[in-house]
């Protein structure tokens, strides 16, 4: 089967990557003509490249397949341009991280021109190479089902997980790391919950690791007193030296709270124990706002996810007014004066 990938960066090539190795093939186009020579000394006669998108759109079998794995701020102009070169029974897939909002809109005005949509929710990252993409997909049944053979490869397979006990028999398609979730936009609102849970595990992991940081605090300020801060009533509870690196490795075998995301914390750490090459800006890219958007519609109390996102907007510097604001206050109605930084 053929698959057209517009955006060659580090998940297009790699999905790319994934279905030839399984035996399809692939056009990309790509503005970078140097991406399309890599894959193009990399796979061969298995794969064709352009810069041109109307050349990019002739080089396809019909019906075509044209997966957008582009910044979500560019995929709508880029799937307008895209859909008219294309013809009825082509398929659309948007493989970014849009809002479910814009799919439902898109589906809906690709419908008259007889092209389908398709979203696909997909999670993997920089390991989708090796491990198989998780794949959340939206659209009809139809051109789901037309894309299983491209999916069943893009995906990581039945044996990256131990089956859930009490199932038998051949595989679901979400034992192999697809779902068709449902109608248009479903793929990307799984997705999005998804990384509204990634924000809430990641900042639980970071605060329970943070107060281990904090477990010689004890030692460190004994005997230490000021009127402006609550002294340490039993520093002597206080006075472990431990091992942050060593204790992500003992967590991630046979403790409950293991998982892929507690290995790549303790690579992280044996790369660099005290996260000297990182300066704590934590970056969102809209889907936690989108989750707690939906959980707020649907009055779904959410104070895990709503407290990871917020967190994420204070790393980046956006509560310092408020917390200006703060210590001017206090020194407004009690004379407390700001204590130097630590």
């Amino acid at each position: 089967m053929q698959l057209g990938m517009i955006g060659l960066g580090r998940m297009g090539a790699n999905i790319v990557r994934r279905i030839v190795k399984d035996g399809h093939t692939a056009v990309g186009y790509e503005r970078r003509a140097h991406q399309i020579d890599i894959l193009r000394q990399e796979l061969g006669e298995s794969f064709h490249g352009s810069t041109d998108l109307a050349e990019f759109v002739a080089a396809l079998e019909t019906p075509r397949v044209v997966w957008v794995m582009i910044p979500a701020g560019a995929t709508g102009a880029v799937i307008d341009q895209v859909a008219e070169l294309l013809e009825a029974g082509d398929i659309i897939i948007d493989g970014g991280n849009s809002r479910y909002h814009e799919d439902i809109k898109r589906a809906e005005q690709l419908r008259p021109k007889g092209i389908h949509y398709v979203d696909i929710g997909t999670s993997g990252g920089v390991f989708g190479l090796s491990r198989g993409f998780c794949l959340m997909i939206g659209g009809e049944a139809e051109p789901v089902k037309y894309l299983d053979p491209l999916l069943k490869s893009i995906a990581p397979g039945v044996e990256a997980a131990a089956r859930t006990p009490g199932r038998t028999g051949e595989p679901s398609p979400a034992e192999q790391g697809y779902l068709h979730c449902g109608q248009a936009g479903a793929g990307h609102f799984v997705k999005m919950v998804h990384n509204g849970i990634e924000y809430g595990a990641m900042a639980a992991y970071a605060e329970g690791l943070n107060i281990l940081h904090k477990a010689n605090y004890g030692a460190e300020h004994s005997g230490e007193f000021s009127a402006e801060e609550t002294p340490l009533e039993h520093p002597e509870y206080y006075q472990y030296d431990i091992d942050i690196p060593e204790v992500t490795e003992v967590w991630r075998r046979g403790s409950v709270v293991a998982s892929w995301l507690l290995d790549l914390t303790a690579g992280a750490l044996y790369a660099d124990p005290n996260l000297d090459s990182f300066d704590g800006r934590v970056s969102d890219s809209g889907e936690g706002r989108w989750t707690v958007d939906a959980a707020i519609d649907t009055g779904v109390p959410v104070p895990v996810l709503a407290s990871a996102l917020f967190q994420r907007y204070s790393s980046r510097g956006e509560s310092l007014y408020a917390d200006k604001m703060l210590s001017a206050m206090r020194q407004a109605f009690g004379g407390h004066h700001e204590l130097p930084g630590k």
